[in-house]
């Protein structure tokens, strides 16, 4: 959907694109946030990410009901805003670029249109936002950047926190809208703080894949959403991770998942149970055993030497 409205001209493809996630708040459900406290301050509508996503484009004359922010990570595409946007003129004059580590912010109201660059098309995080605190954030940005498009030194954390958005609005709990709501207004301080900053030296494909596994675990990060955040195929992403980090994605998050449950059994009293589920593993009897196959002992053995 990425906030269709009565002004869209254009659209994705109908299928979507491979390996999209996209998830929006019904109406009602809206309504009935915005009157609440927190999320009447910054509310998130929809949110998603549409990976290579070839022909896809928006056009709304009349702007957004709500405000705006997509995250490039691969690919290219372009903006345009103000007077004679929205009049579906596609990329030409007048059109901003938008390359891979740059954010579009685009205020609700405001006449706009982008679309993706027709020979390397943009993977795209996204999400839409409503509230007072919102409307701050996204004029500031603009303020700061002097324009829609926003130059990013690395685009993997915001990415990251975009995901948290996605994974926190696929709860359908009121719980899910706050952490939502947290995460959407970490992403835009964090593009605001970073203005348009000339580009300088970036971080690797595998350092910005580590800071991500890093920040978020213990949750799981699939490797292609992992990718999809560092501009990489999954196959070169795995070639790279092996080759500078010794083992693959899935094998590193289990490394730090042993890492935080090693930790709390040195520095806590929790059960085995609960220590598991802290660290990731929902099932305490898979946990015991992938435990106990990394480090020769069981949970339980491995406290008891403490004593």
């Amino acid at each position: 959907m990425d906030g269709s409205t009565a002004d869209d001209r254009l659209a994705p493809r109908r299928d979507g694109f491979a390996g999209q996630r996209m998830l929006v708040t019904p109406r009602s459900a809206v309504r009935a946030s915005l009157s609440l406290p927190v999320t009447c301050r910054l509310l998130v509508t929809e949110a998603g990410v549409f990976p290579h996503a070839s022909r896809h484009g928006r056009s709304r004359p009349g702007g957004a009901e709500q405000h705006i922010l997509l995250v490039c990570t691969d690919g290219a595409g372009w903006c345009r805003t103000g007077a004679g946007a929205g009049a579906g003129a596609g990329a030409g004059a007048g059109a901003e670029p938008v390359r891979r580590g740059d954010a579009v912010l685009l205020l609700a109201g405001a006449p706009h249109e982008y679309g993706a660059d027709a020979a390397d098309p943009w993977t795209l995080w996204w999400f839409h936002v409503l509230g007072t605190d919102a409307a701050e954030l996204v004029k500031a940005g603009l303020t700061t950047a002097g324009g829609p498009v926003i130059h990013l030194r690395d685009a993997a954390p915001v990415a990251s926190l975009v995901s948290q958005v996605i994974d926190s609005l696929d709860s359908g709990t009121r719980a899910g809208d706050l952490l939502a709501s947290g995460a959407a207004f970490h992403v835009l301080t964090h593009v605001v703080a970073t203005g348009r900053r000339a580009p300088g030296p970036a971080p690797s494909p595998v350092e910005r894949a580590l800071a991500h596994l890093r920040t978020t675990s213990p949750r799981r990060t699939s490797v292609a959403s992992l990718a999809a955040m560092v501009g990489l195929s999954t196959s070169r992403l795995g070639a790279l991770f092996r080759e500078h980090v010794g083992v693959s994605p899935m094998t590193y998050q289990s490394q730090l998942r042993m890492a935080r449950a090693r930790e709390m059994l040195d520095s806590t009293d929790l059960p085995v149970a609960s220590v598991g589920a802290a660290s990731g593993y929902d099932d305490p009897l898979y946990f015991s055993r992938q435990f106990s196959r990394t480090h020769g002992v069981a949970p339980s053995a491995y406290r008891a030497r403490q004593t």
